[in-house]
């Protein structure tokens, strides 16, 4: 396969995954589809999973990856950046998009293993507090499910974070291996060419 069509094939699917880590860590922001708990972090009570404000499917996998790949398709593209120089650029901008996704990767790592923010019993007399109970488990509570419902609200909070940060954890790994690919291939380009003309 030729370096320029090889550039093509890794950033169209690097514009879908930027795109589904936007709104996976938006959709984040309103547990249980509901915009009150982001209304309520907003007056400093902290309603929302920490993880979740550090935006790291916004701006890691997201911004990071979405400026390298509109790189990387430009240089499959004739009379453009589809030279050696530009396969040079994309050396660069592929090591932004790894970075970017190392970063999404690792906060949605931090909130797959912490858990959730939400309201649970810390004792069986006490009241009802907003904290993130299996943030001591290491993770273990993803395998157990008759703990999930330790959460009392927001509603079905456990399986909201565990698909949207498994989802995160998963794009980003996967825009991992494309940017590291495509930094094989940008180095490739550079030496040999990008066979543009044939």
């Amino acid at each position: 396969m030729c370096t320029g069509a090889c550039s093509k094939f890794i950033a169209i699917p690097l514009y879908v995954l930027a795109l589904v880590s936007i709104i996976c860590n938006i959709i984040l922001f309103f547990p249980d589809f509901k915009t009150e708990y982001a209304e309520l972090d907003r007056k400093d009570l902290d309603t929302i999973t920490e993880e979740v404000k550090y935006m790291g499917g916004v701006i890691g996998g997201g911004i990071m990856i979405l400026i390298p790949a509109i790189h990387i398709h430009l240089t499959s593209a004739k009379n453009c950046c589809a030279n050696r120089c530009g396969m040079f650029l994309s050396i660069g901008f592929a090591a932004i998009g790894v970075a970017g996704a190392l970063y999404s990767l690792s906060v949605a790592s931090v909130g797959l293993a912490n858990g959730p923010m939400c309201i649970w019993n810390p004792t069986p007399t006490g009241p009802a507090v907003w904290g993130t109970p299996f943030k001591d488990s290491e993770g273990s509570y993803l395998t157990n499910k008759s703990t999930w419902n330790t959460c009392i609200l927001p509603e079905n909070v456990v399986e909201f974070n565990v698909g949207l940060f498994s989802t995160l954890v998963i794009a980003a790994g996967i825009e991992l291996i494309l940017c590291a690919i495509q930094m094989v291939n940008g180095l490739f380009g550079c030496l040999c060419g990008t066979c543009s003309g044939k």
